[in-house]
């Protein structure tokens, strides 16, 4: 059912996919519309919201500029019938492909219907997609916010991102931030750096590998040097008659190749292939390589923080372990003075105690004498330790 209602009465649906709306793009088609009036009308549903009697199933764009174009009513088209589930997937239907849909919606709404029990074969089908298009904008969503705010802004391109998606949210700053900046050739060897990042994340440790055997070494040595001669061989002479053969007309070709014609075409087309192949091997090579040394840098700067803590704590255990110290030692030497001149009397109590029990008792005298001034040397002792 169509009719013309007041903008006054429809409210914008707060579960539509789509969040951005590009302001210059708005007041374009609001100078349209004042010109040419709505030709397509918006689509609503009634609700019981006292806010507003209608809310929008599709058409947020086109309501927001009539209302830029101060228009009072719009053509509508009702649909009674449309549970919140229908007019969600209605709102998607006009959206998916709109150009100003950016991806992060795309992949946000598609992640609605998943929740609502929706399987990827469902929303391909729905909405026209394959399944791998739905998996890819669904595995979008565990890129962080800074990075996704990068791809929604066209700074990073869908496939790329998906690759991004794939890291650790620390590498995945690393990977966008390298590309961002320039840093890569192509968006090919920024997927490679991507993928070689990955590569390892899975390793548990840098060095989880044996080193190399003299077997081992020497073999690598060898291929090295061979790579080496042969990419020399190359330079000196694949290069070369390129470039001589580039410098021709294909009419002058035609006469001076003749019949051997046909064998260069097969045999350069053969290189070609190969080239292109190996091509794009030395580039995966490459972002593996470039991820090995983000890698090795990162665990560089972890060694050397961990050291500088460790070496900003040795002052303060050191500094604990000297206060404690003047404590300690002022009682660990009063307790064996303490001890040694309580044992002096002891002795001479010994000596004359075995004198007694062998001879008269004559020399038992002097000994008592000895001891009087020990003992006052213990009782002068005693405050010390008490101390």
């Amino acid at each position: 059912m169509f009719v013309n209602l007041k903008i006054s009465e429809i409210v914008p649906n707060p579960d539509q996919p789509r969040k951005f709306f590009d302001e210059a793009k708005l007041k374009e088609l609001a100078g349209s519309i004042k010109e040419n009036g709505l030709l397509q009308p918006v689509v609503v549903r009634p609700t019981e919201s006292a806010e507003a009697p209608y809310v929008l199933i599709a058409g947020e764009r086109r309501w927001r500029s009539c209302k830029e174009a101060g228009l009072e009513t719009i053509p509508a088209k009702v649909i009674k019938d449309a549970s919140e589930e229908k007019a969600y997937v209605l709102s998607i239907a006009e959206n998916v492909n709109r150009e100003d849909m950016t991806i992060m919606e795309e992949a946000g709404a598609y992640a609605d219907l998943k929740a609502a029990g929706w399987t990827p074969a469902k929303i391909a089908k729905q909405f026209g997609k394959t399944e791998t298009h739905i998996t890819w904008r669904l595995g979008l969503l565990t890129l962080r916010p800074e990075v996704a705010k990068m791809v929604d802004e066209g700074h990073i391109k869908n496939n790329l991102a998906w690759h991004i998606a794939q890291l650790s949210p620390a590498n995945q700053m690393v990977a966008a931030m390298r590309y961002v900046r320039g840093d890569f050739d192509s968006e090919a060897e920024a997927q490679h750096f991507a993928n070689g990042l990955k590569m390892m994340e899975k390793q548990t440790s840098l060095t989880n590998e044996e080193p190399p055997s003299e077997e081992v070494q020497e073999q690598r040595k060898k291929a090295r040097a061979k790579a080496k001669d042969g990419l020399g061989k190359a330079e000196d002479i694949l290069i070369p008659l390129f470039e001589e053969l580039g410098e021709k007309k294909p009419e002058d070709l035609a006469v001076i190749l003749g019949t051997d014609l046909d064998r260069y075409v097969r045999v350069v087309g053969k290189i070609y292939s190969q080239v292109q192949q190996v091509r794009n091997l030395l580039s995966k090579a490459q972002g593996v390589q470039r991820a090995m040394a983000a890698e090795f840098n990162k665990a560089a700067v972890e060694v050397q923080q961990e050291a500088a803590q460790q070496k900003a704590t040795k002052p303060q255990a050191a500094k604990r372990q000297g206060a404690a110290k003047p404590e300690g030692s002022a009682t660990a030497a009063a307790k064996p003075t303490a001890r040694k001149a309580a044992a002096k009397p002891a002795a001479p109590r010994a000596k004359a105690t075995g004198a007694g029990a062998g001879k008269s008792p004559a020399p038992t005298a002097p000994a008592q004498k000895k001891t009087e001034p020990v003992a006052g040397a213990a009782k002068t002792a005693e405050p010390a330790t008490a101390k």
